[in-house]
């Protein structure tokens, strides 16, 4: 809806949808009560929000442009110096791009963004650094804890203004531009208070045209929400090239990076790295660190596959089942989306004959990892299995396939890869669907492949394996 400009409107919180009168329902979003009172000013002649970029200019004002006639190219892009970084964003920072991370409070952004800053500033040049929530002292104290070598190339700013952050680029010219957080910057042509809908829209134009204009990389921290979702109005996520996500638990020491978006790689990448007292150190083999607590002492556990990225990578799910005490039972799912876990119990249910109606189940993968994809079905159906019958799975022993209503198991992508993979880190049997034993051009050496077809005879061929293993 067009709203008309200079008086008083009504946007949503949520989504940022104008409405010249107050909605108890958003129509655009259907969030409730989410509608703040903001003034709009008008634009000036010379607004700095105005984008123009290289297309024909006539009387100042932008007109259409053939696209046999733009030059493409590939764009430079900045090492980080970080190469876990590096793979996140599909190969380092493209210069111009607006990059935006977020995650919990105490999670680890600001360290990985300032040991990054350190670093481009060592190796290409100034470096600006601006801080709505920190001071100067705070900076340099964490600097000096996680920062080695030569930082006078890197530039603090502790500011909320994004008029004297302008200035401030201008004067330094850097190279690369760090804002921490846009829900802490405001612009004085607008009247709400910082970190409303208006003013992080607004400040989010400015610093796209700050990024495309002057031809630099921007890194713009968020906020998070209760739910984990960014804080503020969807449209600052469009407008960005970049959205990354930090995760992990607090209590623990692993972090996950994963782009969420990306205009210049791929979404399936993902970082590991571990918070320590001198900063955030890369995980070399992240596959080990899911594995360190695989025994064969307990039943529930198995270790299965994923593909993440370009790597694969091996992780352990564990299950527990226990007798339900009062009202319907309880599915629970850590790292496992609910809905797949109740479809693999029902499977578990009707097509392997497992009765599991009064019965709790609690899945959890280990180390805080949200896999996508389905290839770990078939290892979350024979944990549970393992933890309701008392059977103790070797832990040399890996699962992976995909689960149908049917109860067949479907085939998975880059199954080769991910037995290769289980066979350098040890395992000597693999329990995966037939049809990608068919369709694997070469089997490693000093691995079992064993091909079942459904749920019931991946686990009769699990029971068996247990078996002759003697697993006490």
């Amino acid at each position: 809806m067009a709203v008309k400009k200079g008086k008083t409107v009504f946007v949503c919180q949520e989504c940022g949808f104008e409405s010249p009168k107050w909605l108890g329902q958003c129509s655009a979003c259907g969030a409730w009560n989410s509608f703040v009172e903001e003034k709009v000013a008008p634009p000036a002649e010379d607004d700095p929000r105005r984008r123009t970029g290289k297309a024909v200019s006539i009387s100042g004002k932008t007109r259409p442009v053939a696209i046999n006639k733009v030059e493409s190219g590939q764009k430079n892009r900045l090492d980080t110096g970080i190469p876990e970084l590096n793979r996140v964003l599909g190969g380092g920072l493209v210069q111009g791009s607006l990059t935006l991370i977020s995650g919990e409070p105490g999670i680890g952004k600001s360290t990985i963004i300032i040991q990054a800053a350190s670093r481009i500033a060592q190796k290409y040049g100034k470096v600006l650094y601006v801080s709505g929530e920190e001071s100067e002292e705070q900076i340099k104290m964490r600097a000096d804890r996680v920062c080695h070598g030569d930082l006078s190339q890197l530039f603090l700013l502790p500011q909320t203004n994004m008029d004297e952050v302008i200035e401030a680029v201008q004067e330094v010219q850097p190279v690369f531009l760090i804002i921490d957080s846009i829900q802490t910057m405001y612009t004085s042509d607008i009247e709400s208070a910082p970190g409303s809908v208006s003013q992080v829209r607004s400040c989010g134009s400015l610093l796209m045209n700050i990024g495309k204009g002057m031809d630099i990389p921007v890194f713009i921290v968020a906020h998070v929400t209760k739910s984990g979702e960014l804080a503020g109005p969807r449209i600052v996520e469009h407008m960005v090239d970049t959205v990354l996500s930090f995760n992990g638990e607090r209590s623990q020491d692993l972090r996950i990076l994963r782009a969420v978006k990306n205009r210049f790689g791929t979404t399936s990448e993902i970082g590991a790295f571990e918070m320590r007292e001198e900063g955030l150190v890369e995980v070399e083999n992240l596959s080990e660190s899911f594995l360190e607590g695989l025994s064969d002492s307990a039943e529930g556990s198995i270790a299965t596959a994923v593909y993440e990225g370009t790597r694969p990578l091996l992780i352990e799910i564990q299950a527990l089942t226990a007798p339900t005490s009062v009202g319907f039972a309880r599915r629970t799912g850590i790292g496992l989306d609910n809905q797949r876990l109740g479809m693999i119990i029902a499977v578990l249910e009707r097509k392997a004959g497992i009765t599991l109606i009064n019965r709790d189940i609690y899945v959890n993968i280990v180390g805080g990892l949200r896999p996508e994809g389905t290839s770990t079905d078939l290892a979350a159906a024979l944990a549970i299995w393992s933890a309701e019958k008392g059977v103790k799975i070797p832990a040399n022993m890996l699962a992976i396939g995909e689960i149908g209503l049917t109860g067949d198991l479907r085939p998975v992508q880059s199954a080769e890869k991910l037995v290769k993979e289980a066979a350098r880190l040890g395992f000597d049997t693999v329990v995966l669907p037939k049809r990608s034993l068919d369709r694997m051009p070469s089997k490693p050496e000093g691995v079992k492949l064993v091909g079942v077809r459904t749920l019931a005879e991946a686990i009769t061929a699990s029971s068996q394996i247990s078996q002759n293993r003697n697993v006490k």
